[in-house]
């Protein structure tokens, strides 16, 4: 403190000392707000992103019986074909930040829907925008030769140019993703 005061005094007389000052005082500034973003991981990332420890329940689902629930275990087909099951999935996923695979798959069989080809094209563009080229907002883990196999198959849009993809990222959620699920609180709960 006495240190600062001279810095000030001096700066009267001594036109250098007052950068010495300023620099001084941005420092302190800068460290106490360093401070504050350094505090534990827990506590400051609970500040930015809210993160429900349970996922969210399905809504306006009918839930499944005791043995549809549980063969969903052995399938991931029977888990994506059930509303209840595809929710739960769903909101499983979300709930640890890796739902892109799923909606690639669910944007993949809405795709397969549409009888346009200017709707086909548009909407092939889109989800290869989205989930399939380099640094996309939720880009899928595809290997090159996949990728390169799809962006071949949309020079000419059909219902199967994200076959390849799509069959990729189902082998990925049955083999990670599912048996993640499987282990989870949620499921658990809902096989009591």
């Amino acid at each position: 403190m006495l240190r600062k005061c001279c810095y000030m005094f001096q700066a009267q007389w001594i036109g250098q000392e007052t950068v010495v000052s300023l620099k001084n005082c941005r420092a302190k500034e800068i460290k106490i707000k360093l401070g504050i973003l350094l505090q534990k991981p827990d506590s400051a990332i609970d500040l930015v992103i809210p993160y429900n420890e349970k996922p969210e329940k399905p809504a306006k689902t009918q839930k499944p019986s005791l043995d549809e629930a549980l063969q969903w275990r052995d399938s991931l087909d029977k888990v994506l074909q059930n509303n209840y099951g595809l929710a739960s999935f769903k909101s499983f996923l979300k709930s640890e930040f890796s739902e892109e695979n799923l909606e690639f798959w669910i944007a993949c069989e809405d795709y397969k829907k549409i009888k346009s080809p200017d709707k086909m094209a548009e909407k092939a563009k889109k989800i290869y925008e989205e989930f399939i080229q380099t640094e996309a907002p939720k880009e899928v883990n595809i290997d090159h030769f996949t990728k390169d196999i799809t962006m071949k198959n949309l020079v000419e849009p059909s219902p199967s140019s994200f076959d390849v993809a799509q069959k990729r990222i189902h082998a990925l959620m049955e083999k990670d993703s599912l048996p993640r699920f499987v282990r989870s609180e949620f499921y658990q709960e809902l096989i009591k």
